[in-house]
This record gives structure tokens, sequence and C-alpha cells, in this order.
């Protein structure tokens, strides 16, 4: 028995054409009507809320979770976070935006900027990041990801599929309950596995391409990249999903990519960093 009907819904067993029509139509217009273009890379995306609502949002979250955080106001540690984040944020290109750096006292390995430049790194990464070099690299990447608006192309990227569900569902519902479940699980996996995992790890492979490019330009050593990720993937015990199942890329991919845009960074902060 085939999946596709008549689309009169006769038979319990057709697909009605016009919501996937509509969603379709919809779908160019909404895309080709919210488009940006990310710096350093040019790559066109789908972002449909303006930068002010961006770094609203960003900034709720961020006083939030300084709140129920333990951050750390004094010594060289939270110094050295302040000084590198200066350093990269001015040579990025960031319009608009409210800088701030902060170091909270958590084991955990991790590291995040929020729409508008609200960065915050976690005590825990500081062994991994090991010198002022990575530390860059890691704030780069951070940093990185708010300028390349990838929050807000995540957001609309999550939208658009909810909307295809939802016609999915209106165009399949007079199938029997059986099959519906059916064909809902195949495109739920589907946008999950096709859409949101790819873009996922494409934000983050942009991220460390440009994060390399501020680094380099901000006269920190690009070359600690490719050694902080060896030393992450040390500290995870090189444990992980597949990274066809995970939001990221391998350990392995990130160091061969680093290795391949490392002459482009190497250049740069030949020309910018000249004794």
């Amino acid at each position: 028995m085939g999946v596709f009907g008549n689309g009169t819904g006769s038979g319990g067993c057709g697909i009605k054409l016009l919501p996937v029509l509509l969603f379709a139509i919809y779908g160019i217009y909404y895309y080709f009507s919210n488009q940006e273009t990310v710096p350093l890379t040019g790559r066109t995306q789908l972002v449909d809320i303006s930068r002010d609502q961006e770094a609203a949002l960003g900034l709720q979250s961020y006083r939030q979770i300084l709140r129920q955080e333990n951050v750390v106001t004094t010594g060289q540690n939270a110094e050295n976070v302040k000084e590198i984040g200066r350093r990269i944020s001015a040579v990025t290109e960031s319009t608009g935006f409210k800088w701030e750096y902060n170091l909270i006292d958590s084991p955990q390995v991790n590291a995040f900027c929020l729409p508008g430049g609200k960065v915050a790194i976690y005590s825990g990464i500081l062994p991994v990041a090991k010198n002022a070099d990575g530390l860059a690299v890691i704030m780069g990447h951070e940093i990185a990801h708010a300028i390349a608006r990838h929050g807000a192309e995540r957001m609309a990227h999550q939208k658009l599929v909810q909307i295809g569900t939802l016609a999915a569902g209106v165009a399949i519902s007079d199938m029997d309950p059986g099959q519906q479940r059916a064909v809902m699980g195949a495109l739920g996996v589907g946008a999950q596995f096709g859409v949101l995992l790819p873009f996922s790890r494409q934000h983050e492979s942009e991220a460390d391409y440009m994060g390399l490019i501020y680094v380099a330009r901000a006269c920190f050593d690009p070359t600690e990249a490719p050694k902080l990720w060896e030393r992450m993937g040390k500290a995870s015990g090189g444990k992980g999903p597949a990274q066809f199942r995970s939001t990221h890329p391998s350990h392995e991919t990130r160091i061969r990519q680093f290795q391949q845009w490392m002459p482009e960074a190497l250049k740069i902060k030949g020309e910018k960093c000249a004794v």
C-alpha cells in the first residue's frame, strides 16, 4: 500500500496536498525575506528577529544565570578573562554589543557567549585552556557564536521545522493512526538528523573558524587551537556520541579543520602583530 494518495482523503490513506503546498510557499517566502550574511564566512543565514530583540533575550538569560552562580570578581583569573575578552571583541565585527566578561566558580568545563556580547567562563575549563592562548581560543569561539547570530538562526530553524511538522500533521490527518505515527516519527527523525543536528555542527565549525581568525587578529597564538582540542579530547576521555548524532563535530574533525585554516590565521597574525 502506498503512502501517497490522491489528496481527497478517501479510504483513510490519502495525503491532503494543500497544506503541503501552502507550507512550501510560506517556507520559500519566509526564507528569502529573513536573510542575513555571516561576517567573515559570507554564509547566508535565516534570522527572523532583530538584533535588539536578540540582545534583550541574551541579557535576560545572562542576568538570570549570574544570579544563580558564584561569580569571581577579583583575582588574576578573573582579570585574565576580562583582558582576553576585551582584546578579542575589539577585533570583531560586533555592532552595538555591550560586552561583559565574567568568570564563574564552577567545576563545569564550559563557556558561553549570549547574544549582545554576554560572556561567561566556568573555572573548570581553565586547566584545559592551560594558558592565555588556549583561553583565547575558547573565548574566540564563544564570541564568534554571538557575532554570527547562531542563537537567532537556530530559533528560526526550529520555528520552520515546527511549522512544517504542523503542516505534515494536517496533510496526513486522514490516514489511520498507525500510519500517522509512522510518518510523523520518520519526519521527526529526518528533521533532527537531516536539518537540526547538521546545522548545529555547521555553527560549531563556523565559530571555530571565526574564533581562530579573531585569535590571530588579537595577536594570540592560533597554533594553540588544535592543541586545545587534543586536551579537550583527553579531558573527556575520548567519550561522546558518534558525530552524526551530536550537536558538535568530533574532536578529530575540529583538529583537522584547524590545521586546514592555520596558514590563513598565521598570515593574519604575521601581518597584524609584527614586533
